[in-house]
């Protein structure tokens, strides 16, 4: 079972290449962020020619999350219970497996701006949110893989340049200490499993070249609960598709479950 997430940057601007991408890596699922659709202008019947079935939460030039799925996703939640906000992050849904349901959540963590900014406050008021949710969520369903983009490179290997990274918004310390708190909760990050090149990322600027160069972060992570993590084979970082024309800015990451032998 193949799980992956991908933040398209506009997905009515990158659906030819999230088909293409689809076409050649035939996964279960597909976590997608930052759609910038309204929900009517969904692709519905483009997705389902590949035979994908989708759940979304559009939201209008920002936001916007979506599951694709080969199975029909139930017991569909959009965005957190617990914390009230008109912007579309995250969408939960049911997958079944032959071990059992898995939930997988796609979740689109705010950016934050800067550090004294009112939007970085928001962001670790809603990691705050995230946090007790998933802790409730995890109880409900113990194989749990929450995908996305979540505006964090957790630790200095996960940064083109520390030094000059050092205290902005996606590497601080409170950020990085939020992402710590989803781990605590029994998560793993999936990409850590497994021995890595050096100076892998998953985002990078439009600016500076910054693709040429690699100066990158790593701010897409799949984490799974401890009943996926034996299970997990492999997670890779794809990056061909940030060598398109007209790229998104970030590249899907794509983590293996291994359910080989269970039934």
């Amino acid at each position: 079972m193949k799980l992956a997430t991908w933040n398209v940057n506009s997905l009515k601007v990158r659906l030819p290449q999230v088909i293409a991408w689809l076409e050649a890596n035939p996964v279960d699922a597909l976590c997608l962020q930052e759609l910038k659709l309204p929900q009517e202008k969904f692709p519905v019947e483009a997705l389902a020619e590949l035979g994908y079935k989708a759940s979304w939460a559009g939201q209008k030039t920002y936001n916007g999350v979506a599951v694709l799925s080969r199975e029909v996703g139930t017991d569909v939640q959009v965005n957190l219970p617990n914390f009230e906000d008109p912007q579309q992050r995250v969408i939960a849904v049911t997958l079944p497996s032959v071990v059992g349901d898995i939930r997988v959540i796609s979740a689109y963590c705010p950016n934050g701006q800067a550090v004294d900014s009112d939007k970085y406050a928001y962001k670790l008021e809603w990691f705050a949110a995230l946090h007790d949710w998933l802790r409730d969520e995890m109880q409900r369903y113990p194989r749990l893989a929450i995908l996305g983009d979540y505006n964090v490179a957790p630790a200095d290997a996960d940064v083109h340049d520390p030094a000059k990274w050092a205290g902005d918004v996606l590497v601080s310390e409170p950020e990085r200490a939020a992402f710590q708190r989803l781990l605590a909760l029994g998560l793993t990050d999936a990409f850590r499993l497994f021995e890595q090149e050096e100076k892998s990322f998953s985002w990078w600027d439009y600016r500076q070249f910054a693709f040429r160069r690699n100066a990158g972060l790593r701010i897409d992570h799949v984490l799974l609960s401890a009943p996926l993590v034996p299970h997990c084979a492999a997670c890779i970082i794809d990056k061909t598709p940030r060598r398109n024309e007209q790229p998104s800015d970030h590249t899907p990451v794509v983590a293996t479950l291994d359910f080989k032998g269970l039934s």
